[in-house]
């Protein structure tokens, strides 16, 4: 399972990359305007250290606009991957851009049919929306878990992006269920090393140690 991570925290993103633990990145408009920094010049940043794939959102929402958007932020780097909301629109632009040779993130996703309205217009990632889900009370596993058989009957190569994965059992379940990445916040990434019996037995390893003749 891929992870990526969601920020536009250039620190942030700097030492999960150093850690080894990300694979990509993605970015949205409230994100990036947390960071205070203008949003290309923030993705041309994060490309210079990052070779995975950088999520780049568009604000237009029609097509016209996505396109026009979605043209200039493709210039940026090669690893630069179009985020377009899962809308008619949104879905006439992924096409546009698979046309192109250009990678696509199709957002905003909150059903199994939308996926798969994504794949069919050649999105190269889907992000079903977990969390978001869950807080109206609709489990957001079940959908990436009928998305990823949709997928597999028909053999569409769009990859599963878990998003609003907000605590580990998110990434666990994602990751059984086998979507194909995660797209989880700094805070929660540093959260899936930790574990109560790894601390307490590594404090009992240097206690006992200390006893030891060199």
């Amino acid at each position: 399972m891929k992870f990526f991570i969601d920020s536009a925290d250039i620190e942030e993103i700097k030492h999960a990359a150093k850690m080894g633990w990300v694979d990509g990145v993605t970015t949205n408009p409230s994100l990036v305007a947390k960071s205070g920094k203008d949003f290309k010049t923030l993705i041309t940043e994060i490309c210079e250290f990052i070779s995975g794939p950088v999520s780049a959102e568009v604000l237009a929402t029609d097509y016209e606009g996505m396109v026009k958007e979605g043209d200039q932020l493709s210039t940026i780097a090669p690893n630069v991957v179009i985020k377009l909301p899962l809308t008619e629109d949104g879905l006439r632009a992924t096409k546009y851009f698979f046309d192109q040779g250009v990678q696509t993130n199709v957002t905003l996703c909150f059903s199994p049919l939308q996926a798969l309205m994504a794949a069919k217009a050649g999105a190269t990632m889907v992000s079903p929306f977990v969390g978001r889900l869950d807080d109206v009370g609709t489990a957001g596993m079940g959908m990436v878990s009928e998305i990823r058989q949709i997928f597999d009957n028909y053999g569409y190569e769009t990859e599963i992006l878990a998003a609003s994965l907000r605590h580990p059992m998110h990434v666990l379940d994602a990751a059984l269920i086998g979507a194909d990445i995660g797209t989880l916040p700094f805070k929660t990434l540093a959260q899936l090393v930790k574990h109560p019996l790894t601390d307490r037995g590594l404090e009992q390893f240097i206690k006992d140690g200390q006893n030891l003749k060199v």
